[in-house]
């Protein structure tokens, strides 16, 4: 489900900046869209290291499927499952019976995107109600989340639960968790998890990732393993126009030529750099242990790649014929919401995450409704099948103070079983919606927020855990049923990596090693740099440390095993 205000997010899908400037609603309030993440945890704090692999197994939670609710599309090749039946509010079922809270005191910091709303809202208040838990929030601005997540890790006064996404988890962080957070284990390993059935039905994968120094420490997010990054397009111009999607790199290029008019004020895409990776196959890139993969013997980093050479010169190519509107070859599609002029026609393609679909689709309903998105299957540069890398499945963890008395946790953990009720339940309805009548109203099926609602049920409870990924939009069920298939169709060519699912945290010698390549890609597809220069600037990664880092990731591959397939 999503919150009947649309979000925004920049044109250039850098994974840590897609949560904080879409507020996480649309994502959180999905049951779990693709959230994206960085690496974390490690058995040594500067020294590295994974906390997956043979030993793994013992440490995770019996997965128990919920029969609570049936969604009308199952999920698939990694997908999210799907609801795309209106809302039934006196059909919601039941997924917590009896209050599990026992009345203590919770406090939660968590990143916050917009103004919080005062303690004593009627959401908050219906929420420990229902759970049995006071919790008192400690919002926390997103955007300067680090910061503050370091200064309060560092000190002796940390809050019960701690949320921390995994694009925060750089630094001290990781060693941080293992040193300040419990071991929920003893709690939710095996069968203990069946006292909290909807924490039961998460995805194995998603709690293997929340495994860390050896402890199952986190309570995670799940997410699809799918790519949530879309190539986005006018589907009501194409139509129009008479374009046809393309199913080859030389197909798009030549759909780029026919569509852009400078003297029109119409061009063809934003920057296709994403895409680009994912037509050429090349290895997920912004969660570091995903870059690498074991190819013919031998483990080797994205950078290293011909695909990823042959990516940034076809995106330099699409930039230089000027197919590329202008506010994107300046920059500045990273901070302006590129929606207004994706609605006015400037320019009919752009890549970004899967909840935009609906969220564009949302805030054009009413003023222009011949106005439809939609998205393109990626295709191989060849014209062939892609082949896609997944993603991590899980990247927004909640963590449990190692101070927290065994009370505390178990209060913790009633809060977390209601937050990851299914989508269909009553709970999961109050966790995301509020108090009907109070923050939101439905009609024909579906709900939408009240200011109130809009005001108050904000990025607080969704926070803590949520239920296996999920897309339901009672309002535009045919968006929710397309971006499933969608996810089902790229699933079918998605292939993980050897280090899928692991929690891995680099030596911190290594930090720092690949920071720059981002800014040089995006130099180099606006032909401010050559691609002779990343050529030479792989080649200095090699000999600053990263034949060194390959070593080391490879005695883990040999202590551990790769991911399974």
């Amino acid at each position: 489900m999503t919150p009947n205000t649309a979000t925004s997010a920049p044109s250039a899908p850098s994974r840590r900046s897609f949560l904080a400037s879409t507020a996480v609603a649309a994502a959180a309030v999905a049951g779990g869209m693709p959230l994206l993440a960085a690496c974390g945890g490690s058995d040594s704090g500067s020294g590295g290291g994974t906390s997956a692999g043979k030993s793994a197994k013992k440490l995770l939670p019996a997965y128990i499927a919920t029969n609570v609710v049936t969604p009308d599309i199952a999920a698939k090749n990694g997908s999210a499952v799907g609801f795309t039946s209106k809302l039934d509010i006196a059909g919601l079922k039941t997924s917590v019976p009896k209050k599990l809270g026992k009345g203590g005191k919770v406090s939660i910091m968590s990143p916050f995107w917009g103004s919080p709303p005062k303690s004593d809202n009627a959401y908050y208040k219906a929420m420990n109600d229902l759970i049995g838990v006071d919790v008192e929030w400690q919002n926390q601005d997103g955007n300067t989340y680090d910061q503050k997540l370091g200064a309060v890790l560092a000190s002796s006064d940390i809050p019960d639960i701690v949320v921390i996404p995994g694009w925060n988890m750089g630094g001290k962080i990781p060693s941080a968790i293992i040193g300040k957070f419990a071991d929920l284990g003893p709690y939710l390993s095996g069968d203990a998890i069946k006292q909290y059935p909807n924490l039961a039905a998460i995805p194995t994968d998603a709690w293997q990732r929340s495994l860390f120094g050896g402890k199952l420490r986190g309570l995670p997010q799940p997410s699809p393993y799918v790519t949530g990054i879309v190539p986005l397009y006018r589907k009501d111009i194409f139509d129009k126009e008479g374009y046809e999607v393309p199913t080859s790199a030389d197909e798009f290029m030549a759909l780029c030529k026919e569509i852009t008019n400078a003297k029109a004020k119409r061009w063809a895409c934003l920057d296709m750099k994403w895409t680009a990776f994912q037509s050429f196959g090349v290895l997920s890139g912004s969660e570091k242990p995903l870059g690498w993969n074991l190819v013919d013997g031998k483990l080797v980093y994205r950078i290293e790649t011909q695909e990823y050479l042959e990516a940034l010169e076809w995106t330099r190519k699409l930039f230089a014929a000027g197919y590329v509107h202008p506010d994107a070859k300046l920059g500045k599609s990273a901070a302006t919401d590129p929606g207004p002029k994706f609605a006015a026609g400037e320019f009919l393609i752009y890549a970004q995450n899967i909840s935009q679909w609906w969220s564009r689709t949302a805030e054009q309903a009413t003023q222009n409704p011949d106005y439809k998105i939609w998205g393109m299957d990626i295709f191989g540069h060849d014209g062939g099948s892609p082949t896609l890398w997944a993603e991590q499945p899980a990247g927004i963890f909640a963590f449990v103070s190692k101070k927290a008395s065994e009370s505390v946790i178990r209060d913790v953990l009633a809060v977390a079983n209601v937050t990851a009720a299914p989508y269909g339940t009553k709970e999961y309805m109050l966790t995301n919606y509020g108090v009907e009548g109070t923050h939101y109203t439905v009609k024909n099926g579906v709900p939408t927020k009240t200011d109130q609602g809009n005001n108050e049920v904000i990025n607080a409870y969704v926070m803590v855990a949520s239920p296996t990924a999920t897309i339901a939009h009672p309002d535009f069920p045919e968006v929710a049923k397309a971006q499933v298939e969608w996810q089902q169709r790229m699933g079918a060519f998605t292939k993980k990596s050897s280090f899928y699912g692991m929690q891995i945290t680099e030596p911190s010698r290594y930090t720092n090693l690949s920071n720059d390549f981002e800014q040089l890609e995006d130099d180099i597809v606006r032909g401010r740099k050559k691609i002779s220069d990343m050529q030479q600037a792989v080649s200095d990664w090699k000999s600053k440390g990263g034949d060194q880092l390959r070593d080391w990731y490879k005695k883990l591959l040999d202590e551990n095993g790769p991911a399974a397939s």
